[in-house]
């Protein structure tokens, strides 16, 4: 099968921001698959405009040029697509099993690894969406007050991974995932791939901030489109498409 994305590759010692940057290079008529990797970033940020912190190699810095022609309904699920391929790289290239907390975060021992954030940009070829990843690859990569929710490859695996391997998986596994969302069956099967990897899609019990609107309650899966399902104390399921999800209890760890 022909991937329908070309990735082309352009590095950056230092950048304000990899996603900044590609919605430069996406208003300037960059094709699909413009991937944009920096060693550091000095206004790097995540969803809602907090800051990432980016040190010059204590992370992987990346974000994707992406113009979808699918309907729109499937591009919700463009946060959802690269969660599930960002589990995928973790674990086929660092043999690291990871936790997908809604809509876009990557956990390990529930604190947080990496982030994901999803923008779209109007442009003279049509309305791009720009997909950036931070991944923490060493312990400086978080301020040190973040330490207890926060984590790194390094602390987690006791070794610094190879980011330049870590990058080509991502890439593949964004691919692949990316033309899997294209087929027929394509919302449906990635629903499931993102709930097999995830311990917040069934039964877990949670607080969600939405729309200054803060209520509590148990998961029961995700919609089509990718918004998550909530039902709360009165019976009631809420479907959350914008917010904050916080896990109100640790998973309780089992022997293997």
């Amino acid at each position: 099968m022909t991937l329908s994305l070309q990735p082309k590759i352009l590095r950056f010692e230092s950048i304000d921001s990899t996603n900044l940057e590609a919605l430069r290079q996406a208003r300037a008529g960059a094709p699909e698959g413009l991937c944009i990797v920096a060693r550091e970033q000095t206004r790097g940020r995540g969803r809602l405009d907090r800051r990432w912190h980016s040190p010059k190699d204590a992370g992987l810095y990346f974000s994707i040029v992406l113009r979808p022609t699918f309907e729109l309904g499937r591009w919700p699920l463009i946060t959802l697509m690269t969660a599930v391929a960002v589990s995928d790289a973790l674990a086929n290239t660092c043999d690291l099993r990871v936790d997908i907390k809604w809509p876009n975060d990557i956990l390990c021992d529930d604190r947080k690894l990496a982030g994901i954030l999803a923008e779209t940009a109007e442009t003279e070829l049509g309305i791009a969406v720009i997909v950036g990843i931070g991944i923490n690859l060493k312990g400086e990569s978080f301020a040190p007050e973040l330490g207890a929710v926060a984590t790194s490859i390094e602390a987690v695996t006791g070794s610094i991974p190879n980011s330049d391997l870590l990058l080509d998986e991502l890439i593949k596994t964004i691919c692949a995932q990316y033309e899997a969302l294209q087929q027929a069956d394509g919302p449906k099967q990635l629903v499931r791939e993102w709930c097999a990897r995830s311990s917040y899609a069934f039964e877990r019990e949670v607080r969600v901030t939405a729309n200054q609107e803060v209520f509590e309650g148990i998961t029961r899966g995700l919609e089509s489109d990718g918004a998550l399902k909530v039902e709360t104390a009165s019976g009631n399921v809420r479907l959350i498409r914008a917010g904050d999800v916080t896990g109100l209890r640790p998973l309780k760890k089992t022997d293997e």
